[in-house]
């Protein structure tokens, strides 16, 4: 596997070629998904192909929004079996790949440690200190697509889905959970107070 020209490659495709109104859905997310991967993956104890799989899968999870953003997911595993090929990884690594990019549909279903990293590690930010600040892209892009209308909207939203979401991994549970437990209550402070 190129991994390294793997990397580049896509990252030229995004920079180049997704809508400019993804404030959320960029290549900054990930980058972001991409740190936090590396981070749980090395707590939970994966090295070798397993990561180079896990690293590669996180690329191309979203690269699906080059072309649209419903099915995202099995746009993006079309995406990487058309390009991973180019940079020698097999059929059952691409397949392993598309395991992870599927996984990370909402609701998440992971089957295994690997899908549970990248499931993990695809919503990190709900647990850090920086929740507020991502989310805040995240509603003006689905503001873009005509999915909220308000910030009361957005708030509800955000509280459902605060609630039904979990972490997979002992690391994230470790590392981010009591913080999105008190992203929840701030969230629901605030349609309190509206």
């Amino acid at each position: 596997m190129q991994f390294e020209k793997t990397k580049k490659f896509i990252f030229a495709k995004l920079k180049k070629d997704l809508a400019k109104h993804l404030s959320y859905h960029s290549v900054n997310h990930i980058k972001d998904v991409y740190s936090a991967a590396e981070r749980l993956a090395k707590h939970e104890g994966v090295t070798g192909e397993d990561l180079t799989l896990l690293l590669t899968a996180v690329l191309f999870h979203d690269s699906g929004f080059l072309m649209q953003q419903k099915g995202h997911e099995k746009i993006s595993c079309d995406i990487a079996k058309e390009y991973l090929p180019q940079f020698e990884y097999n059929h059952d690594q691409i397949e392993r790949i598309c395991g992870m990019i599927m996984a990370t549909s909402i609701p998440q279903t992971p089957h295994n440690l690997m899908e549970e990293i990248i499931c993990d590690a695809d919503l990190d930010y709900l647990g850090r200190d920086d929740f507020f600040t991502i989310g805040n892209n995240l509603y003006a892009e689905l503001q873009v697509y005509g999915m909220i209308n308000s910030e009361d909207e957005w708030n509800n939203m955000q509280v459902g889905f605060l609630k039904k979401h979990h972490y997979f991994t002992k690391t994230a549970i470790r590392l981010r959970k009591a913080k999105k437990d008190e992203h929840l209550k701030e969230v629901k402070a605030m349609l309190k107070k509206q």
